[in-house]
């Protein structure tokens, strides 16, 4: 099932417990705006190259539109679209003044050259540059982009605009960014899963965890995990997986990481098929690499008693329910993965103010946030008698329509 037909319908459950018109339900369903654009641009050789880029915005009611921009050969618009209707219950859930947004530019960006890719953020950034804003929409990195990139959209939207350091999120320290930032989803993970198991009367320590992708978010997770007296018994990415029964040596394992590129070939543990890695015997699984990972094929096989998706929708429906019977408890990704656009938010507030934090103010105030975002999900849970991603689901969706009813903006 694809994200936007997932996302639809966990819109449309929440929607229905809710009890919220048929004519309000439509409309927060409809985009604000979406916007496509031609971008040209002379390559490193004198030929001219021409790239789309869009971006999705899906509603404002609660503040500037928010979300990430990726450079990917097959950006499907339909995934677009449901990732920016995420990033509007996510934002809501986390309790931040944003809205949900997403765009991108359809390219490879293993293909261009580094001068290639400036040519082409900058054009992308004259073409957008008076539908995004510190107060409208500020973007942010996402798969294929990163600091740098966002450093190029603050050069070209400050030409236009003035220096405004809080057009976008997630930029390099030197001009702005955050300090914490870049653990920022991982720690989320962490405060996420913690909450989830006080509630359960247990701890981190001696829990064993499994995590599927050493990305930013997996590696993050892992180590601050490992940090807390966790064992990771097994780790994936692209390259292949580990496990070790005993648990993994996460700082030896990142040094790995960094030399090889990969956890294959990792001498502190044994080869693992790393279609196998979900299935593997632990307490806590948590997805952190592609959606739709956990599926009607695998989710009976699944071992695990709890499940952190750190990575977006990697639980298809249909496993919800497999898994949902066997009484497995699941940690929806619009709250488990929300420290990123949280920490990213606290990023544009200190852009704004003019001040920034040291790194230890920005980790501690994300706890508190994830940790009121856990009890506020619990208590729509309790109130609509629901699983934790209906509760999720139901409180991003409740704020937002409450917003949109307040400005007088409904049908």
């Amino acid at each position: 099932m694809n994200a936007l037909v997932a996302t639809n319908r966990n819109f449309k459950l929440a929607a229905r417990l809710l009890g919220l018109d048929s004519k309000l339900e439509k409309s927060l369903l409809i985009p604000f705006r979406e916007i496509k654009v031609e971008c040209t641009l002379p390559k490193d050789d004198g030929t001219l190259a021409t790239f789309v880029g869009f971006r999705i915005q899906h509603d404002n009611a609660r503040g500037p539109m928010k979300g990430g921009i990726r450079y990917h050969p097959e950006v499907d618009p339909d995934e677009v679209n449901a990732l920016a209707q995420l990033m509007t219950w996510k934002t809501a859930v986390a309790n931040i003044p944003y809205g949900g947004a997403k765009g991108g530019i359809g390219c490879n960006p293993g293909e261009l050259s580094k001068s290639e890719l400036e040519r082409l953020t900058r054009v992308f950034t004259q073409k957008i540059h008076d539908l995004i804003g510190i107060h409208a929409d500020v973007p942010a990195p996402d798969m294929g982009t990163g600091p740098q990139t966002m450093a190029w959209i603050l050069d070209e939207y400050s030409k236009f605009h003035g220096h405004s350091p809080a057009v976008v999120t997630g930029k390099p320290i030197d001009l702005g960014g955050s300090l914490g930032r870049d653990a920022a989803t991982g720690r989320g993970v962490l405060f996420a899963t913690e909450a989830l198991l006080n509630e359960h009367g247990k701890s981190i320590s001696g829990q064993k965890f499994v995590i599927q992708g050493f990305g930013n978010v997996g590696s993050w997770a892992a180590q601050l995990i490992h940090e807390k007296g966790g064992k990771i018994v097994a780790v994936s990415d692209i390259t292949g997986a580990i496990k070790n029964s005993k648990g993994i040596d996460i700082p030896s394992l990142l040094k790995h990481v960094k030399q090889s590129k990969g956890v294959q070939g990792f001498p502190g543990g044994d080869s693992l098929d790393p279609n196998l890695i979900l299935v593997e015997d632990c307490d806590i699984l948590i997805p952190a690499a592609l959606g739709g990972v956990i599926n009607r094929e695998n989710a009976n096989e699944i071992k695990a008693k709890f499940i952190i998706e750190a990575a977006n929708h990697p639980t298809d429906p249909e496993a919800d329910e497999i898994l949902s019977k066997k009484g497995v408890i699941i940690l929806p990704d619009i709250y488990a993965n929300s420290g990123g656009v949280t920490v990213s938010y606290f990023e544009w507030v200190q852009n704004i103010q003019g001040f920034m934090w040291d790194e230890e103010k920005v980790n501690n105030e994300l706890k508190t946030y994830m940790t009121k975002g856990f009890k506020d999900v619990k208590g729509m849970c309790q109130t609509h008698n629901c699983d934790l991603r209906m509760g999720a689901f139901t409180l991003g969706v409740n704020r937002v329509a409450r917003a949109t009813v307040l400005r007088g903006w409904e049908a």
